[in-house]
């Protein structure tokens, strides 16, 4: 981690970067650009929680480093829309409902989709595409075209009085997209011509050597496992992933199989592309998910969420037996068309162990070409710095390997390495005069959202951890301080020990001792009588059980 330091004032005419999320996770894509008092961002994304985060929902970018500047901010450009770039935007907006937001087509649509669900009015959504230049106060927006693996996707040019800067967002560089929707190389040529100060690529497949497989080559594979279906067939994918329901879909109607969307953001987000034009179904092919039980096994295919193991996604209700119309069993097959998002692994495997368990054949990346990454591998990457030329690089989008991994990439092609900045959130870099520096760091801590509360909730997350792996133990001692003596207790209740309570009979009479000296020493407070109980059975548990767990000490004065 860097050293926190304290980023000097911004000079006029400097530009400065600060990543709030993205840099370290993949998850929570955002950055913020400033120059002369004016902000704009590109991304406003969610990460989705980890086991070490019990009882979150989310986690956004550090959204706090904009408190008291939200009046600043000039745009909020959305390169594609996938969570982990505009999931953030509703709380973003519930502190400024009005900031411009630009974005192509189906980005947008369901970015509305999001603020209505949020309750949020008075939001200003520009439609913009490839080719166009628009004016947000001092910053010149151009739109480039790139290849994800989700329709629409932007990279975006931010040209300022300190230079010009390249962020592709997430893509890749897929020669023959099943959209005819190619990554704008001749756009990026054109604007090297003029000269690209920073450029902010895309990390997340930097390590991988060579060039990400195309689409269309997953299809045989597909097609082999819906040969192979003799029985229900079920296929998780990503509820954004409009390209792979497209393969689905066509594939559903050669095999003569009806489908049905399983999970509330699938049928939300398909819905949104077929009405915009973006996905083309053909009119008697979707049913509804009730209505599966009107049709033979063989007769559907269920398109699903959950295929990265989120406890609450239909694919983990199926496989715990908890949903309430799919039921599977042995001959049934499950397609896992999407790649594991790092982090998610234990989730995934645990998801494809129940699956298993019920006598389902489980078809994933790792036993099938069935899924190709929307990220730009080692060799697209090389082909955009050497068509670029950057003065100065910024890797984005990706864990701490894969930023440096782009790093390298961008020095074998000649871009000095005093030149080439690796950072985490939160980290300031400032470019001026055609160099980019690190020159500081601010607190880019997450942000959690947890039912209601949004904010930095780390000290509740450090106590659910402990409870769930160190156990809990409450002491309750009643005392009377006029007679500075103990009344009754301590009594000593456990959760999370395998020991019998007898194995405590030991610390309650250090217990006993202990308060009945603190009180002949003159104490006369709860408080310092439950430090004192907290001091002595905290010492005992650790000695004794070698365990941290959570105390609590409670004194009830008489």
């Amino acid at each position: 981690m860097s050293e926190l330091r304290t980023p000097p004032e911004l000079k006029p005419g400097t530009l400065r970067i600060i990543p709030l999320g993205g840099l370290g996770d993949v998850g929570r894509n955002s950055a913020s650009f400033e120059i002369d008092g004016e902000i704009a961002l590109v991304d406003c994304g969610v990460l989705f929680p980890e086991e070490r985060h019990p009882g979150v929902d989310l986690i956004l970018p550090a959204l706090d480093i904009l408190d008291g500047r939200l009046d600043d901010i000039r745009a909020l450009v959305l390169t594609h829309g996938h969570e982990d770039h505009i999931g953030a935007v509703p709380y973003l907006l519930k502190q400024r409902a009005d900031i411009p937001i630009y974005g192509s087509k189906l980005t947008l649509a369901l970015v509305a989709a999001k603020l209505k669900e949020h309750r949020i009015r008075g939001y200003q959504l520009h439609q913009v595409k490839e080719g166009e230049r628009h004016r947000a106060g001092n910053f010149e927006l151009e739109f480039f075209a790139v290849n994800h693996s989700i329709p629409d996707g932007l990279a975006v040019a931010l040209r300022t009085r300190a230079g010009t800067v390249l962020h592709t967002g997430d893509f890749k560089m897929d020669q023959l997209p099943l959209d005819g929707r190619l990554t704008d190389l001749r756009g990026f040529a054109r604007l090297a011509e003029e000269g690209v100060d920073l450029f902010m690529p895309d990390s997340t497949n930097a390590e991988t050597p060579g060039f990400t497989p195309l689409e269309k080559d997953i299809e045989p594979s597909m097609a082999r496992v819906f040969d192979q279906a003799q029985h229900k067939l079920v296929v998780a994918c990503f509820a954004s992933h409009v390209h792979r329901v497209q393969q689905v879909l066509n594939l559903a109607v050669k095999h003569g199989r009806k489908v049905a969307y399983v999970g509330r953001s699938m049928v939300r987000n398909m819905a949104t592309a077929r009405d915009l034009g973006y996905l083309h179904v053909p009119g008697d092919v979707l049913i509804e998910m009730k209505d599966i039980d009107k049709y033979r096994d063989d007769e559907v295919v269920i398109i699903s969420t959950g295929s990265q193991g989120e406890p609450l996604a239909a694919l983990s209700r199926i496989a715990n037996r908890e949903h309430p119309v799919i039921e599977l069993g042995p001959g049934d097959i499950v397609l896992l068309a999407s790649s594991l998002i790092p982090g998610n692994e234990n989730s995934v495997y645990r998801v494809i162990n129940g699956l298993t368990k019920l006598g389902a054949q489980v078809v994933h990346k790792g036993n099938a070409f069935v899924h190709v990454s929307g990220h730009a591998s080692a060799g697209e990457l090389l082909y955009c710095y050497n068509i670029l030329k950057p003065r100065n690089v910024m890797p984005v989008h990706g864990e701490i390997r894969h930023l440096i991994a782009n790093a390298k990439l961008a020095i074998a092609t000649g871009v000095p390495a005093e030149n080439t900045v690796v950072c985490e959130d939160g980290d300031v870099v400032d470019l001026a005069d055609g160099r980019a520096r690190k020159v500081g760091r601010v607190d880019a801590a997450y942000v959690f959202v947890d039912g209601s509360t949004v904010g930095d909730i780390t000290d509740s997350i450090s106590d659910r951890l402990i409870l769930g792996e160190e156990g809990f133990i409450s002491v309750v001692a009643v005392v009377n301080f006029h007679s500075r003596r103990l009344v009754a207790g301590p009594d000593i209740h456990t959760r999370g020990f395998a020991e019998e309570a007898s194995v405590f009979e030991d610390v309650k009479r250090q217990l006993v001792t202990a308060i009945e000296q603190a009180l002949a020493d003159g104490v006369d407070d709860e408080y310092r009588i439950q430090q004192v109980i907290r001091r002595t059975i905290g010492a005992w548990v650790s000695k004794r059980l070698r365990r941290r767990p959570m105390i609590v000490p409670v004194v009830v004065a008489t």
